[in-house]
């Protein structure tokens, strides 16, 4: 064993210990991810809400980790309660969920988009969203008007915009700055009834440990009927947080990966022995893209047409914010200036001030000078950062 396979072992050795040490050292942060997980005390789990269902349905709710399509081909199930909370569902499974709906069970979907296979078979209407950093979820039924729930922590602002006669708006989402929109509805679908809610964050524990929203809940599923109620959850498997447990977790791709350690070791122990050959220095060719760009640049200088270039400048940029941020820039706006400072992160006087500049640019009877090509120059490519 010569020098250089020890310099390469001991290396080897140091890389894996230090992961390894900042694996078990790290720090425990809030993971704000809406996981929708019953296993997951997170904030945006469920494992509050997984703890009082029991007695949240008296004792008549039954969990089932298989899909809609799988249960139903087995199981011949009288009339009962559907539950699904922001799920993955297959069509199949969908439509074993409307034929079960059809003879007389009742469907409860708290989910933030609403599936297309069942908008097609309830009625058409479209899911917007709000960028309001609070709202509040109310019921519209009398009984139940001082309770609700404010939303404060991410909402998805989710609402139904279009609802046909036949659909009857159980709940809304109530802002500041703009009007109620419906985000509960219930739909008669054959025999039975399907209810649908678009903000699941309601169910989460960052919420339900609050004090009163508890009551919110129960309201909304005081909607099903008192009878057997079915919900399908993922696999309630642990997840492991090890930063490889998805390699690891997959037959194939663990022996991969043991495969290739194999191989780096082989590598390194065979090539320790062998000397590299000189490999000669080849120039490599000159990139004179930058001395283009300067040229280009001071002929707009020497011709001294500011507005020109503050022009060429502000068409980049719009440009630019429709292909990375996917922003109408057809009006440059309260709501555009709203949604770009929303995707940047910047604050809105910075974005203010760079659409003033904009606009003086794309006038072609504004008076523009050197200062202030500099200074939209300056704001525009702070603002890509």
């Amino acid at each position: 064993m010569n020098k250089t396979f020890k310099i390469y072992a001991v290396i080897f050795i140091v890389v894996m210990v230090i992961l390894a040490l900042l694996e078990v050292n790290k720090k425990e942060v809030t993971d704000w991810r809406k996981n929708f997980d019953t296993n997951e005390k997170s904030p945006f789990g469920l494992f509050i809400f997984d703890h009082e269902a029991k007695d949240l349905f008296k004792n008549k709710l039954k969990k089932i980790d298989q899909t809609p399509y799988n249960y139903y081909n087995t199981h011949k199930k009288e009339s009962h309660n559907i539950l699904v909370v922001e799920t993955e569902v297959d069509t199949e499974s969908w439509n074993k969920i409307l034929d079960q709906v059809s003879n007389g069970s009742d469907a409860m979907l708290i989910v933030s988009q609403i599936p297309k296979e069942v908008s097609d078979s309830i009625g058409y209407y479209d899911s917007e969203i709000s960028f309001a950093d609070e709202n509040v979820l109310k019921l519209t039924d009398k009984k139940y008007k001082n309770d609700f729930i404010k939303l404060d922590k991410f909402p998805s602002g989710r609402g139904f915009s279009y609802i046909k006669p036949q659909v009857e708006i159980l709940g809304k989402t109530v802002e500041k700055n703009n009007s109620d929109q419906a985000n509960f509805i219930k739909i008669k679908f054959g025999k039975g009834n399907i209810y649908v809610h678009c903000e699941p964050l309601f169910m989460t524990n960052y919420y339900l440990l609050k004090s009163g929203n508890i009551k919110y809940a129960q309201d909304v599923f005081s909607y099903l009927d008192d009878k057997e109620t079915i919900w399908f959850v993922e696999s309630n498997a642990k997840v492991s947080r090890f930063f490889m447990r998805f390699i690891l977790s997959n037959p194939a791709l663990k022996y991969a990966w043991w495969v290739l350690l194999g191989g780096l070791v082989l590598f390194v122990f065979f090539n320790a022995k062998r000397k590299q050959r000189i490999v000669p220095v080849i120039e490599p060719l000159k990139n004179t893209s930058v001395d283009f760009v300067k040229s280009i640049g001071n002929l707009y200088l020497q011709e001294g047409d500011f507005h020109d270039m503050m022009a060429k400048k502000a068409q980049y940029f719009l440009n630019k914010v429709r292909l990375d941020f996917l922003i109408d820039t057809q009006n440059l706006d309260d709501e555009f200036a709203k949604k770009l400072q929303l995707k940047t992160g910047k604050t809105i006087e910075m974005i203010n001030e760079a659409i003033n500049l904009i606009k003086k640019a794309q006038d072609p009877y504004a008076h523009v000078m050197k200062e202030d090509l500099a200074r939209m120059n300056k704001l525009l490519d702070e603002i890509l950062k």
